[in-house]
Parts: C-alpha cells; structure tokens; sequence
C-alpha cells in the first residue's frame, strides 16, 4: 500500500499534458478507489431518490389530513425541501473536506444519509402520531439533502486527486454513472416488489407483515454497511496528503473560495458557465421525461418507469464515453456541445414522444379547440412552481385544471364583466369554483371531443419489464428517450473532472461543490415544478420546454466566453488565485 501510494503520488505530480496521449492501465488500488467512492454514492443516490419515486404514496401516509391535490403538493415540497439544502451541505461540509480530509468527510455523509433513509422506513404515519409525523419526515428530508451536498463534492475529489493528469475525466466519469445507477436502483427495487407484492400490498401492507414501500428505505441499512466498510479501507488522497505535510492547508477556506474576488468570479463562472446548463439538460433527461410521460402524456406508473430504465440503461455507457472524450479533446467541447444540442432539439424531441407515445392526444392538440374566455381583468398568473399557491378567481381555477389535466388551451380576452366561460369546440363545460371538481369535468369534456383519457389503449402500455421488448411502440419511445438519456451523458460526464480542475486544492473540496449543487439542487432540482408551472400558465404542453432551453443556452454561450480548458492542468501543483 505505502509503494502504491508512493507511486500514484509521483506519477500524478510528474504527469504533464504529454503523458495523456499515453495513458497507463488503471491499477488495483485506484480501481478500489474509483469503487469504494462510486458505490457509496449510487447508494446515496438511491436512498435520495427513493423519496420522489414514491412521493404519492408518502404524500397519503404522512399528510392524509388534507385533501388528494394538497397532499400531493406537500409531498412534493418535502422533496424539493431536500435539494433546496444540497448548496448548505456542499459549503458546510467542503469546508470539513478541506480542513480535514475528503475521506473522513464523505464517511460522515454517507452515515447520515444512510441512517436518515432507513429511519423514513420506520416512521409512523399521520394517522398515527399525528403533526409530528411530517415534520419529522421534512427534517430526515433535509438531513438527506445536507448530506447529499457534501457526499458528491467528496467523492468527485476524491477520484479527481487519485487520477493522473489526462486521466482525470475517465476517472470521475464513473462518480457521474452513480446518480443515474442510484435512480434506476430505485426504480428496479419499486417494480420488483410492487410486482411481487401487488399495489394494494404496497401501498398498504395489506396481506403483508409490513407495507411494501417502507421495504425499500429499510433495504438502505444494508447498502449502508457495505459502503461504510469499503470506504474504511481507503487512505486520503495523495494531493491532500501532500498539501498537510507541505503546510499549505486553507485555515479558512469558505472566506478564500467565496471572500476573495479572483476566486469567488471562477465559482460564479463554473456556476454559470458549466453547472447549470448541465443540470437542467440531466433533470430534462431524467426528471423530467419520466414527468412529461407520467402527467402530461397520461402514461400508467409501470410502463412510464419501465420505459426510462431501459434508456438509462442502454445510454449509461455514455458517461464513461464521454468522460474519456474530454480527456482527449476537452471538457468545454463536450459540455458545451451537449447543452448546444439539446437545446436545438428538445421541442423536436418530444413533440416526436407525444406522437410515440400517445398519437391520440397528438392528434387532438392538433384538431381540438379549448378556449377560456375571461375578462382580463379577473384572470391573474397561475405561474405557481412550488405548488403553495391557491386559485380562486374562476378564470385562474379552470386554468390551472385545464393545464394539470393535460389540455391545451387558449385564453381569449372577453368583454368586462363577461363570466368565464370553458369551451371544447365550441361546446360549453361548467367551470366549477374548485380546481379538483373542474379536472374531472374538463377530462371528461375533453375525452368527448377527442382526447385519450388515462389507460385509453392508443397509449403505450406494457405488462412487465421483458414485455417492452416485444412492444413497437415501446421501442420507439425507448429510443427517444434514449436520445435524451446520451445528451444527459454528454454534459455530465466531465462535469465532475471540470469542476474539480478550477480550483487549487486547499479550497477545492469547498469551491467545486457549491456551484454543482446550487446547479443541481436548485435550477435543476426544481426544474419539473417550474416547467409545468409553465405549462399552466400558458396552456401549451411544450412550454416548460423553454426553462431548460433557456438555461442550456447561456451556459453554452457564457461557457464559449469565459471557462478556460482545464483538461491539462496538474492539479496537484494548480494554485489558482488562493491566498497563503
């Protein structure tokens, strides 16, 4: 161990631009760091995860006092309440990360992570113990979230600091494979048991010792263990290693990253520049795909999930692909070049999955009318993309139903003092004064003039994992979802790589992870919420479209600008603009 270490640390210093042409094999030790650091993120991948993918049913065992729609909503806040707290996890914990050490540090986390999820598992219920249930439910939220802030930076820096020069982007394209493993780990675990154990089991545990969905957040105890154990076996890295024994530690590292101007304008650029435009290409990929499918798309939950694993699992090759491309032509080529194209391509994209998926529903956005005529001055925005708004003017409740019910439509001035008034080709449908009362008018109007209702077999549907593979219809979506999941790859890839080589190593831990996961928690985080927040107000299902169009577009054009390429540089002697 101690030659290992010896050996990696003067192959990393002496590693100069020319050495990448001929790259050494990868040897034992640093596959066990590639694994002991990868593992222990898909796992804390998982466990945050696990968490939207049943966000319906934890929404009915802990906030059952409110009605279906504001339970949802509360569900989905609690969620969001996780990425809302990863920027505070990455400054919190970086700055450990950098004045003790990336190993200790990203132990820490993934105990909290770990112990966070499994207690979810154990939680009564509201109609158990009551208020204390959820608050207790967004607090473990929220440890997941601080955790998860610190864990990624971590782990990325980690492999970062034990790669040599050239290396690096293969390297830490294996951290870049865990969110993706973590979400389709989730995934699989769910449609095992609900499969095995039926949805009434599921849900309720009828039949069953235990409800089938605390099973997958107690599994985490497991996951938990084994990655404690590998990542106890590691040693430090050899740049952090070199920095204590030379000195050079940060005594402040949170006023050196964000203190000092020079410093502060590389995080800002690297926010900017590279973070947030591949946060919203990956939550579009990901996130928002399985939403489109779900609400908008009319998609049942078992095909939906089983369409998106088959395309992550075919395009998750992608990461390492495109992680080992920016070692040799650079990591603002690929980054930029993948937020480049998915913002040409997305309106094409998924008007292409309507048509896939649901050709009816394509068809009536074509061919049916729906108007809602108001007097403008009782219609007000239903922009609402953290879902605590509540509509009471008529014009802006037959709006927002409309829009969560998955119908285009247009709002058309009317006279002052008109009602408002909802029509499907002419045809005249009773806007009711709650948003509930109306989605269930207005689905049945608009089934009557030619759209598909939820479970209409114009849908794609299939029975089982294997069964897509004999579903044509499947297939295609498959392969444009596939499409999105290689876009995902592209700016994900490197980004780890990127971020790590901006910054000297005695504020590395600290700078790198508060643009990733104001990126990542924040712009991407709420993507899904804020795009069909779009949606509503506009009523135009493509829409929300734009969010990451938009964004994906200034990280193109201020990255061309202003991120220099770093694929080159020794980070183990890069000093950057820190002050000793």
């Amino acid at each position: 161990m101690v030659n290992f270490r010896r050996e990696l640390l003067m192959a990393t210093v002496t590693a100069s631009p020319g050495t990448a042409a001929s790259p050494r094999p990868m040897t034992k030790e640093e596959r066990k760091v590639i694994l002991a650091s990868s593992l222990g993120t898909v796992f804390e991948w998982y466990d945050f995860y696990l968490y939207g993918s049943l966000a319906t049913i934890i929404g009915a065992q802990f906030f059952s006092a409110f009605d279906v729609t504001t339970r949802n909503v509360f569900a989905l806040l609690a969620f969001a309440a996780g990425f809302l707290v990863r920027p505070f996890g990455a400054i919190f914990f970086g700055r450990i990360g950098d004045l003790v050490g990336r190993k200790y540090t990203f132990l820490v986390t993934i105990l909290i992570m770990g112990f966070s999820t499994f207690l979810v598992g154990l939680l009564p219920s509201y109609n158990q113990i009551g208020w204390i249930a959820p608050v207790i439910l967004i607090a473990l939220r929220m440890l997941q979230g601080l955790a998860l802030g610190g864990e990624y930076g971590g782990a990325a820096v980690y492999v970062a600091e034990h790669a040599p020069v050239g290396r690096r982007g293969f390297y830490t394209s294996f951290i870049q494979i865990t969110a993706t493993v973590g979400l389709l780990l989730s995934l699989v675990v769910i449609l095992v048991l609900r499969t095995w154990m039926g949805e009434q089991g599921f849900q309720t545990g009828e039949g069953w010792p235990i409800a089938g969905w605390r099973i997958p957040f107690l599994l985490s105890v497991l996951l938990l263990a084994i990655s404690v154990w590998i990542r106890l076996q590691m040693n430090e890295s050899p740049a952090f290693k070199k920095m204590k024994e030379e000195g050079t530690q940060s005594k402040a590292p949170l006023k050196e990253a964000f203190g000092h101007w020079p410093n502060m304008k590389m995080v800002l650029i690297a926010l900017v520049g590279l973070a947030i435009g591949q946060a919203v290409v990956w939550y579009t990929g990901q996130f928002y795909a399985l939403f489109f499918l779900q609400s908008i798309l009319k998609v049942d939950l078992l095909t939906s999930n089983v369409l998106i694993a088959y395309s992550l699992i075919i395009g998750t090759g992608g990461f390492v692909f495109f992680g080992a491309l920016s070692d040799k032509i650079g990591r603002k080529p690929v980054i930029l070049g993948g937020c480049l194209i998915a913002a040409i391509t997305y309106f094409p994209l998924f008007h292409a999955l309507t048509g896939v998926v649901s050709p009816r529903l394509e068809q009536a956005l074509e061919t049916v009318k729906v108007q809602v005529v108001a007097d403008p001055a009782t219609c007000g925005s239903v922009f609402d993309p953290v879902g605590i708004r509540t509509f009471t003017a008529p014009c802006d409740v037959a709006r927002v139903a409309l829009a969560r019910s998955a119908v285009k439509y247009e709002l058309v001035p009317g006279a002052a003092g008109t009602p408002t008034k909802v029509t499907f080709n002419g045809t005249e449908a009773p806007v009711a004064p709650a948003i509930p009362a109306n989605i269930t008018a207005f689905t049945e109007a608009a089934s009557v003039a030619g759209y598909p209702k939820a479970g209409d077999p114009s849908i794609v549907k299939v029975s089982g994992f294997f069964a897509a593979l004999g579903n044509a219809q499947a297939l295609k979506a498959i392969g444009i979802l596939t499409i999105l999941v290689i876009y995902v790859t592209m700016v994900y890839g490197p980004i780890a790589a990127a971020l790590v080589e901006f910054f000297p190593t005695r504020i590395r831990y600290t700078a790198m992870s508060l643009p990733y996961h104001i990126a990542n928690g924040w712009f991407g985080g709420l993507l899904p919420p804020t795009a069909f927040a779009m949606v509503a107000a506009t009523g135009d299902i493509y829409y929300g479209l734009w969010y990451p169009i938009v964004i994906a577009m200034i990280t193109f054009v201020v990255g061309l600008l202003f991120v220099p390429e770093t694929k080159d540089r020794d980070i183990m002697t890069f000093e950057g603009t820190a002050r000793r």
